[in-house]
């Protein structure tokens, strides 16, 4: 899923632990003083946070904020919004890094230090703010297992004090409004001795306590005086947490490369004005307060004026089920040589009359989960990379029953059946392509475009991919689909290309074309291999984790094409069954 700009978030703190959340906190982050590890600029800082399980007691990677370029003083504006339960102790780990690359993976960059604390202490500070020292103990902690590592191995030293971070909770206000809007600015302060400024502007709302918290920045303008900034939505919850009169302050800054921006004034306002509109009244001057003080004659540092205003009800995942909206899913499953001899038991397909394999584990946490979203029940299921009897051609996208027209099969138990006889007919071959079965679905999503559907491809397979740059065009051309795809790789193999096709840093593109939506979710299943046997939790924290993204997709198709949710059909009359009223209506999306 892609993030939206100023969010980092996950639906449940811990959904396994069976308990209802009070209510939902947002954590806003912010560093002072962090060290300094590139040689000839600033840290480009990033802050990942994790959580605590509550069985196994293993950190778990929650959500990362955005890297902000050359500071060691970052006010980071994503933030992580987590289910905050009272009567449980919710550990939290903060985690600063030097980004040095585009990499996903924290190990290819410097560390900066980390904090521990627990949810309940930072609501419980003064102000919900709550101040911690970074540090460099004489061991870090591995993100996925929670052991003990050598903190040096990123250039640390063990036991030194590396700044501060601070961390602000605010309980969110049930408000789904989104507020979109525009900005100019007119004749503002030059700032480049060569050039004019390079101006941005940075949106705080106001705290109790007389602080302020960030919640946007714009982009910046190069070179201009009078910046047209891009149209931008936000939470109105982010924007003022429902209190329309709480006071919004807007800072207007200078770009500079090396990340010492110079300020050029601000102004403040409120969600009530903003929703004025366009008028008089959302006109604002921007004032330096230290120009204004030694200068007399001083009027203003420019002006900046709201260009347009409108404001909508966000809408969720679950309104757009209750719509009716339907999830079609689709299985794909590897059949290539590198998996080994079915027959076999270091075989990854290998069918022990006592455990399920890799592939039925993966396909049954989730199936179990998204088969519920489906009120037909009946999934196609698709293999690739086998050779097909009689003739013992290649095909990269054969249906598992044997039904080349009609390859679904009924409930999870179907698939599996129809997957276990294939193993028993079929040669397993090679090599791994993806883009058959990637076409394959959005050649059905591309039939149902009007919110009633939404295709979701499950792909299992163990290989490194053969055919990437036909899949990167699959999935550049889907992204523009009512479609989502979840890779689970299985086995020992490097998933580099999986990480490249997830997208979640970088949004992948074809031919120079950028996908319009990030649409695909990777995890390797090695990664929830439960060493204790519990394989129920370890597959419940996969089938979270894979579908984790699914909702937001579904939104961000739905929002990008203007489709709204239906209203749910009402609830039927209290009538004997058999008599007209007890008949559930139609869905009104499926008409």
């Amino acid at each position: 899923m892609e993030q939206p700009e100023d969010m980092a978030s996950l639906s449940e703190f811990d959904s396994l632990a069976g308990s209802i959340p009070a209510t939902k906190v947002e954590i806003t982050v912010s560093c002072r003083n962090l060290l300094d590890k590139d040689m000839f600029s600033k840290s480009d800082p990033l802050c990942v946070m994790y959580t605590q399980g509550m069985e196994n007691k293993q950190w778990r990677e929650f959500g990362r904020t955005e890297v902000i370029d050359n500071t060691l003083n970052p006010d980071f504006v994503r933030k992580f919004i987590v289910d905050y339960f009272f009567e449980e102790k919710q550990n939290l780990r903060f985690d600063l890094y030097d980004v040095d690359s585009k990499s996903p993976d924290l190990s290819k960059h410097d560390f900066l230090g980390q904090a521990f604390c627990t949810l309940g202490e930072i609501v419980g500070s003064s102000g919900s703010r709550l101040e911690k020292p970074l540090t460099i103990g004489a061991f870090s902690l591995n993100s996925r297992t929670g052991k003990p590592m050598p903190a040096v191995s990123n250039g640390g030293v063990p036991g030194k004090k590396c700044g501060t971070i601070i961390l602000s909770a605010e309980e969110l206000s049930n408000c789904r409004d989104v507020a979109t809007m525009q900005f100019c600015a007119n004749k503002l302060d030059k700032k480049d001795f060569f050039g004019k400024s390079d101006p941005f502007l940075v949106f705080y709302r106001s705290n109790e306590d007389g602080t302020f918290t960030i919640c946007h920045k714009t982009e910046v303008m190069k070179n201009t005086l009078n910046p047209v900034w891009q149209t931008f939505s936000i939470p109105v919850r982010a924007l003022c947490n429902g209190d329309y009169d709480r006071t919004i302050k807007v800072e207007v800054y200078d770009w500079d490369r090396d990340g010492s921006h110079d300020f050029i004034g601000e102004f403040t306002t409120s969600y009530r004005e903003l929703a004025r509109g366009q008028s008089q009244f959302n006109i604002y001057e921007v004032i330096n307060p230290k120009k204004k003080m030694k200068k007399k004659k001083y009027v203003n540092s420019g002006t900046v004026t709201l260009l347009s205003f409108a404001v909508e009800s966000e809408c969720t995942f679950l309104d757009y089920i209750k719509g009716g909206t339907q999830i079609n899913f689709t299985v794909a499953i590897d059949f290539t040589a590198s998996n080994g001899n079915p027959s076999q038991s270091t075989s990854l397909h290998y069918m022990s009359p006592y455990q399920l394999n890799a592939y039925a584990l993966a396909l049954t946490a989730v199936g179990e989960i998204i088969q519920h979203y489906d009120s037909d029940k009946m999934f196609p299921a698709l293999g690739f990379g086998a050779k097909l009897p009689p003739d013992g051609r290649v095909s990269h996208e054969f249906p598992l029953n044997g039904n080349q027209e009609n390859p679904s099969c009924c409930g999870i138990d179907g698939i599996l059946e129809a997957y276990h006889r294939s193993l028993r007919t079929v040669q397993l071959y090679g090599p791994t392509n993806f883009a058959p079965v990637v076409t394959h679905v959005a050649r059905n999503a591309a039939a149902v475009q009007d919110g009633s559907q939404y295709s979701v491809l499950l792909i299992i397979t163990d290989g490194v991919i053969s055919d990437m740059a036909q899949t990167k065009e699959a999935i550049v051309n889907a992204a523009k689909l009512p479609m989502s795809i979840i890779i689970i790789g299985v086995g020992q193999a490097e998933f580099d290309a999986m990480v490249e096709l997830d997208g979640d840093d970088v949004r992948i593109s074809s031919r120079g074309k950028l996908a319009e939506r990030d649409i695909v979710q990777f995890v390797p299943f090695r990664d929830y291999v439960d060493r204790t046997g519990n394989h129920v939790l370890s597959m419940a924290r996969l089938a979270r984790d894979v579908l984790a993204e699914i909702p937001d997709q579904l939104v961000s198709y739905m929002k990008a094409q203007g489709i709204r949710p239906r209203p749910a059909p009402a609830a039927p009359a209290h009538s004997p069954p058999g008599s007209p009223a007890h008949t559930p209506p139609a869905s009104p999306l499926n008409g």
